[in-house]
């Protein structure tokens, strides 16, 4: 049945999947059509179940279809769908993502993380005057022109690493540095003085899992205070992720501007912006940076990013997922897989080479982790279709899945 949607649905949609990743080409399959997913479990149209560990890319912490968040969306929806007018459930969210991260004085919701980091980016040449920006190779901040530069997620899958259809004028400004290297940002801050921010995954996790070197955060914020440049974290995965005050509270080093996504929207199409007030002043109707949306901050999505973020704060799962997450990383170190973990994210990479860069994913053998995708797969699990993604856990996640997931482990059966 999979293969039969897939084929219908390639007659209408482009590629027949409407996000690249979703194709399974870096796996070599036809993808997986979803009929319903609820828990730590996702079944397709074949009738299969699976443990999931892709979590819709991270929104679902709480798991898919919990209880409480659907129960708040339906009652949502009895009162409309959208009004493009204030609510005061926006002011409600906004005041729960300000409260958790103290870098967020003042927010504006939008609706996908590539429009909050876009916006993001605008709001920094804006209130700096400079052009430039520096962003990391291998970093995935959405998919808006001028950011589409050695970036990571699925254009590394792709036999090109950048996309047709971007001017070259567009990316002029974008400065390419190599993630955890201070030597490359300093490089770039000596030969540019127009530098408005420089943006980063604070955990990189669209190159499969990197975490920052020690002090290497903390040198990005000595670095733009320094020269008078904004420090941007995009937090769409990390955010209520690592902590409930996301990486910033995990790292203990505050950006001027942060970028969410996915869990803030409790798994509805909802991503945010933020910074120091006196910044995120320069947005209209206050400033002259000009960004809008008819769907931001829709009643429905904002309902269910309050009931997620309320679960968060008043329940801390966090000790939880990282036990779990620990227990899996010990599964693969003991198989003898070179894993990378931080928080609830982990990624196993097909190389030798301890993984701390882009130069170092790049050395991936994507046709072994192709196989060790498909024995997952058989085994019932489902782990990201692409070497180059994460594992997410959640507070769904059983000690039976737990069991299931170590079993199918310590039964992979190809050398590595």
């Amino acid at each position: 049945m999979n293969n039969k949607l897939f084929d219908e649905a390639q007659k209408y949609i482009i590629g027949g999947v409407n996000s690249p990743v979703r194709a399974f080409n870096a796996v070599g399959q036809t993808p997986l059509f979803i009929e319903k997913a609820k828990g730590s479990k996702i079944y397709d149209a074949n009738g299969r179940k699976y443990v999931d560990y892709v979590m819709s890319w991270g929104p679902c912490i709480l798991g898919h279809a919990d209880d409480r968040v659907v129960g708040a969306v339906k009652a949502a929806c009895e009162n409309g769908l959208t009004f493009g007018a204030p609510t005061e459930k926006e002011t409600v969210l906004a005041r729960l993502i300000c409260d958790a991260y103290p870098a967020a004085q003042k927010i504006r919701l939008v609706s996908s993380g590539t429009e909050a980091v876009m916006s993001a980016i605008r709001v920094a040449r804006g209130y700096t005057g400079k052009d430039k920006i520096i962003k990391f190779k291998g970093c995935y901040h959405g998919h808006s022109d001028g950011l589409l530069v050695k970036a990571g997620s699925g254009l590394l899958t792709e036999s090109v690493p950048d996309s047709a259809g971007v001017p070259k004028g567009y990316a002029e400004n974008t400065l390419l540095a190599e993630y955890n290297s201070v030597k490359s940002v300093e490089a770039l801050f000596k030969v540019n003085d127009d530098i408005a921010a420089v943006i980063v995954e604070p955990v990189a996790a669209n190159m499969g899992v990197v975490a920052p070197k020690k002090d290497f955060l903390a040198f990005l914020r000595d670095i733009t205070e320094r020269h008078n440049a904004l420090l941007i974290f995009d937090e769409v995965i990390t955010g209520f992720r690592l902590a409930f005050g996301g990486a910033a509270e995990y790292f203990g080093i505050t950006p001027d501007l942060v970028t969410l996504g996915k869990i803030v929207g409790g798994g509805m199409p909802l991503a945010a912006y933020g910074g120091k007030e006196e910044i995120m002043s320069v947005v209209a109707p206050v400033g002259n940076v000009y960004q809008a949306g008819t769907l931001s901050g829709n009643p429905v999505a904002v309902t269910a990013g309050i009931e997620t973020l309320k679960i968060l704060r008043e329940n801390s799962i966090y000790s939880s997922l990282e036990k779990k997450a620990s227990t899996i990383e010990i599964a693969y170190k003991e198989k003898g897989m070179n894993v990378n973990r931080c928080g609830s994210l982990l990624s196993v990479f097909f190389t030798e080479k301890k993984v701390e860069s882009y130069k170092d994913v790049l050395r991936c053998d994507t046709k072994q982790y192709a196989n060790y995708f498909s024995q997952l797969l058989k085994s019932g699990i489902y782990v990201a279709p692409s070497q180059f993604e994460a594992m997410f856990l959640s507070a769904a996640h059983t000690a039976e899945d737990m069991e299931i997931t170590l079993n199918a482990i310590k039964n992979l059966t190809f050398g590595i």
